[in-house]
């Protein structure tokens, strides 16, 4: 009975961390991603629909965004919804394709962005404790009524608590493992200045900081 709690615990923890995920790809970091507007519902012939079930959506270059609606009628209506979101984005609408161009992180754009994770981790955070609480009350409630012993009581809580610190361990790995480059450009504490600055310009998408680490990965 014990695994039936925990099971049912651990599915709603799954739920929390696929949900923050989610929210994690709508976050702006200043490199085009499809995941920053195929979610958004436009309005389809009186439904709201995904946009990426109206479109096709890429990001063919590193700070831009093309929208091909697979139904011209509807250009307006996508465009209106990617302005509703409030993303901070301008949509460019000639007509037949909707470009959106990614403007680079300023500063304050960044302590917004690292404010913004924390917060919608924090959040999820909070909701894994709240469904460590609601198991552990039911295994309580099952110990007052005889239903499980002292002994399966206390395993219990020990299986609640060790899903909560993987639950919550994983919450944290979303944080750098979805919003940031996987393999970042850098550079090593010996290379010359002229050469690092050269290979800053000459990037295909500009590069503005540059991690020194202590042997070159790149």
């Amino acid at each position: 009975m014990i695994r039936k709690v925990s099971n049912k615990a651990e599915k709603r923890m799954k739920n929390v961390v696929k949900g923050l995920r989610e929210e994690f790809k709508s976050v702006r970091t200043g490199r085009a991603r499809p995941s920053l507007v195929e979610n958004i519902k436009a309005e389809y012939y009186g439904t709201l629909t995904p946009l990426n079930q109206m479109a096709n959506i890429s990001a063919p270059e590193a700070r831009l965004i093309v929208i091909e609606p697979y139904d011209d009628n509807t250009i307006e209506d996508i465009e209106k919804a990617i302005l509703k979101e409030d993303l901070g984005l301008t949509p460019n609408n000639d007509g037949n394709v909707i470009r959106i161009n990614i403007p680079r992180l300023t500063k304050e754009r960044r302590e917004e962005l690292m404010n913004t994770v924390s917060e919608k981790a924090e959040q999820a955070k909070v909701s894994i404790r709240n469904i460590r609480r609601e198991a552990n009350d039911e295994l309580e409630d099952m110990e007052n009524d005889s239903e499980i012993s002292e002994d399966d009581y206390h395993r219990g809580l020990e299986d609640i608590q060790e899903l909560t610190d993987e639950y919550e361990d994983k919450i944290f790995d979303i944080k750098a493992n979805e919003i940031m480059t996987k393999h970042p450009i850098t550079t090593c504490k010996n290379e010359l200045a002229f050469n690092t600055l050269k290979l800053m310009e000459e990037r295909k998408s500009q590069i503005s900081v540059l991690p020194v680490v202590d042997k070159k990965t790149n």
